[in-house]
Parts: structure tokens; sequence; C-alpha cells
């Protein structure tokens, strides 16, 4: 394999982003999301505070000094960034509400040498969308139509959202009396598998809210189960969970009644995260509370997943980890994934996993193309049966200016938006209409 000799290092004091004091809220979220140009973490304190720290500079955030995003009532449980637009994220709340939020150009947080830097907090969201009963816990945007949404709640359902209109597309409830603890989307967006306390994975088409499949009791354990779907091409899934000891299994989509791999890690506690990079097939599989992050290959024939090697170990556990999108990494330092690791009092660190090259040239076997910020349809068309995989561009710098590389600042229409353009309109009507009465002309 090229990626073999993936390695690690500690993050520098000095890379790492320092100074915040997390929500102390607990569940089943990563607890960091980020984008190509912006991270995000629930801050502590009162109405759900968020801390959106820039990716390019790193440094000491500052409570009371540093921007920050608030809005919410309650206590922010957990946030998605747009895959099309760098800048837009939807946080979910405790008060039952998710707000979609547009981070403005000039966001400083912090200053070029690190230190906290005054500014305005941002207070008015785009969108609110309301519609569960009780507090919002997961959310994820669709991977190839833009601006839709799923949402799970403490209500006991999925909810799929059309943010533009502000309007639900459809609601999956059949899961009980029992707390959802993951949500993912397949590539293509036609299906978002969910697990549940009742030790369930379950299949849902999201246009309608249809169960379409089930894998019954995938881990023995009460643990939290994650998911994850390796690739569209390959028809397989993985589910991480415990039985006596923390595993992973795969599965084939076609036939669900047994995995096709079934893998021990350790006897660990915590809830194992994998992170799927879906260009270079590697899974990183990070466990909640300790400090080890595994690397594995996922090849699509048996023995299906190939451990690269020892990994990142550290002894400072995590709380939380994501994945920065590819567009965001170092492609020149032949940086092949990023790593953002979200600890109880030490900040967070930024783990950039590096293939070793002697050549300065982009190196395009180690980077395939990936998801570009072009949405392949709209939510309508979407909505309507359009089944497309995600629009891709190549990450070579060269060509950065033709492939949408941006992460482009979409113009959501909102009614407020609507709104205060219309009040902007009818002022201006009226200053003219003035001026022409001024100069004598009848305008009837």
């Amino acid at each position: 394999s090229k990626y073999r000799h993936v390695f690690c290092d500690s993050p520098k004091p000095e890379h790492c982003y320092t100074g915040i004091r997390l929500s102390t809220v607990t569940g089943d979220q990563q607890y960091i999301k980020a984008s190509a140009k912006y991270y995000a973490v629930a801050l502590f304190g009162g109405g759900g505070p968020i801390h959106i720290g820039r990716l390019d500079r790193p440094g000491r955030f500052e409570s009371g000094t540093s921007q920050i995003v608030e809005g919410h009532t309650g206590s922010v449980l957990d946030m998605d960034f747009n895959p099309f637009d760098d800048s837009m994220f939807a946080s979910a709340s405790e008060d039952t509400t998710i707000k979609i939020w547009g981070i403005p150009e000039d966001w400083e947080p912090t200053d070029e040498k690190g230190l906290a830097k005054k500014g305005d907090n941002l207070t008015e969201s785009l969108v609110d969308l309301v519609g569960h009963r009780k507090k919002v816990q997961l959310l994820r945007f669709h991977p190839t139509a833009s601006n839709v949404l799923a949402s799970t709640s403490a209500d006991y359902t999925v909810k799929t959202w059309d943010i533009e209109k502000g309007e639900e597309i459809s609601t999956f409830g059949d899961f009980g009396d029992n707390l959802i603890q993951d949500v993912v989307w397949n590539k293509r967006g036609d299906v978002y598998a969910t697990s549940c306390k009742d030790k369930n994975v379950r299949f849902t088409d999201p246009r309608t809210g249809a169960l379409t499949s089930m894998i019954e009791k995938a881990h023995d354990g009460l643990k939290s189960v994650k998911l994850s779907f390796l690739g569209e091409e390959t028809g397989k899934f993985l589910t991480t969970g415990t039985s006596r000891s923390r595993e992973i299994k795969i599965w084939d989509l076609k036939n669900l009644s047994e995995p096709i791999m079934t893998e021990k890690i350790d006897t660990a506690s915590g809830a194992l995260l994998p992170l799927f990079d879906h260009d270079s097939n590697i899974l990183y599989l990070c466990g909640k509370g300790d400090g080890i992050i595994r690397p594995y290959e996922f090849e699509d024939k048996a023995p299906y997943l190939h451990k690269l090697n020892d990994g990142f170990r550290s002894t400072t556990p995590a709380k939380g980890l994501c994945l920065v999108p590819k567009r965001g990494l170092n492609i020149m330092g032949c940086e092949t994934a990023r790593i953002l690791k979200v600890t109880n009092n030490a900040g967070i660190h930024p783990l950039s996993w590096t293939v070793p090259r002697k050549s300065d040239a982009f190196q395009d076997d180690i980077f395939p193309d990936c998801p570009s910020t072009i949405p392949a349809h709209t939510a309508d068309e979407w909505k309507d049966g359009s089944s497309k995989v995600p629009n891709t561009m190549s990450l070579n710098p060269a060509l950065a200016s033709k492939n949408g590389a941006g992460g482009k600042k979409s113009k959501l229409k909102t009614v407020a938006s609507v709104s205060a353009e219309l009040k902007d309109a009818q002022n201006r009507i009226k200053y003219l209409e003035e001026l022409l009465q001024s100069s004598g002309i009848s305008y009837d």
C-alpha cells in the first residue's frame, strides 16, 4: 500500500488551539466539527455559546474577548458544516431548535500572533428549524444535495430538512423509546443509517422516511454503536461497538443477516469513532477517552481491513475527534489527513497524517480527486428522485482556480433576508418618489 508509511507526530504547542472552556454536556456527538477553513466546538456557559476558530490561526481563545456565536437558549450538542460552503454551519441545541449560521468573512477570534482579538459576537442566525419536541442531538449535512440536513432528537425521531425553505422533508420515528446514537448518509445521500439503544441498525429512505432494511443486534454490548459506509461501489458497511471488548464489524449491504468480518480491538470503555476517508479508503479508528488512533486500509476483498502501522499514540485522552475536509490540507506537504482532537483541558490538537515523499511535485497517487464545493443537485431535484455521486475536484494546487476549491459562500434566501431586502427596496422607492415630487414630476 502507498499509505503504509503514513505517520503522525504529536503537534507542537504553538500549533494547538488553547484557552477553550468546553461545554460539559455529554452525549454521542463528536464534540468538534470542521470545514476547510473553520472548526466549531460548544463552549461552557449559558445560552449555548459556540466557538468558531480559524484553522489557519492556532493560538489562545479568551472567553469574553474573542468572538463567539450565541443565539440558542440551551446548551449546544452538535454542529455540522455545510460541505459546499465552508462558512455555513448548523447547530443543534437542548432548546429543541436547529439554527443555521453564516460566518462573516472578517471573522477573527485570534490574531496573526495567536492572541485573543476583540470582535462582535454573531447572534443572528440565517434560519431556525423548529419541529423536534425534545433536545436535538446529532446533525449531518447531505453529501450531494445543497441545503439538506438530517437531525436526530431525544423525541426518538430523525428528521430530514430543506434548510433553504426551512421545512421538513420527512420524519422517521420507528425507534420505540430508544435514543439514537449515530446517523450517517451513504455517498449518494439516498439512504441514511441509524444506530440506537435497542442495538439494531436501521437503513431509511430519507425522501419518504420509510425503513428499507435493518441489521438486528449488530453488537451485544450496551455501549454506543457508531457507523460508516465504506465507499459507494463496494456495498460494504462498518459498525463499531462492544461485546465484552470493543470490536468492529463489516457488513455486506446485500445480506445483513451476519457480518462478513469481525475484529476485536481492545477492552477500553469509550465509544470507537470510525473516521473514514472515502477518497483514499483509509479508516482512522479513534476511541473516545483514549489517546490511540489506529489507521487501517480498507480493501473490497477479504480480509477487508489491513492495519497500516501502530498509528498515533498519546497519553492525552480524546474527548472528541473529526476529520478536516481534504480541501483544507497541506497538499504539497503530503498531508493526507488531519484529525482535530478535542481534549478536556489541553485544548484542540491538530493531528497531521503525512506520507513521506522525497519529491516536491504534486503526488497524484496519494491524492485522488475529492468532493468539490459544487453540489451535484438541488434539494428539490434530490427530493424528486435525482441520485448522483458527489462532484469531484483535483487537489493539485496548480489547478485550484478551475475546480471549485473555494468553498463559496452560498446565499441562503430566508424570510428574514427577503424581508430586509423588501424593507430596503421600500425605503428606496419612498426616497425616489420624494425626489420626483420635489422636482415636480408626476409618476402615476
